[in-house]
């Protein structure tokens, strides 16, 4: 008897165990996105900054969301995934609060306040 058929069979044992756990890991990497679930971050305005504006610019980026709201207006994402709405908030103090839904119903936010000043020019 040869040792030969042994040794052949734990070869394609070897082979088919390392394919399987190449399919597994590979699967599970491209699903690390829909396991993280959503995400949003805020770029801009930075978190107690105050402006003189009238209109305040919130932009930033959310990852895995399927509908976005800013203080319950919808926002609306590029390709990339990058948003920007423009607000004209009340003086004083004012907190944005981003919210983010993914197709399976997982929800997210993140909240940032500003100080709005009252602009007064001089006449």
């Amino acid at each position: 008897m040869s040792p030969a058929p042994s040794a052949r069979r734990t070869f394609v044992f070897s082979i088919t165990v390392a394919c399987v756990v190449l399919l597994v890991g590979y699967g599970l990497f491209e699903a690390r996105r829909l396991i993280e679930g959503p995400r949003i971050v805020l770029v801009s305005p930075k978190d107690g900054s105050a402006t003189s504006s009238s209109a305040v610019i919130i932009s930033g980026t959310a990852e895995n969301i399927s509908f976005l709201t800013i203080n319950d207006k919808p926002a609306f994402t590029d390709e990339d995934g990058h948003f920007t709405l423009t607000l004209s908030p009340p003086a004083g103090y004012t907190v944005f609060t981003a919210r983010g839904v993914d197709r399976f119903g997982r929800r997210t936010s993140r909240i940032v306040s500003i100080n709005v000043l009252n602009y007064c020019p001089l006449a």
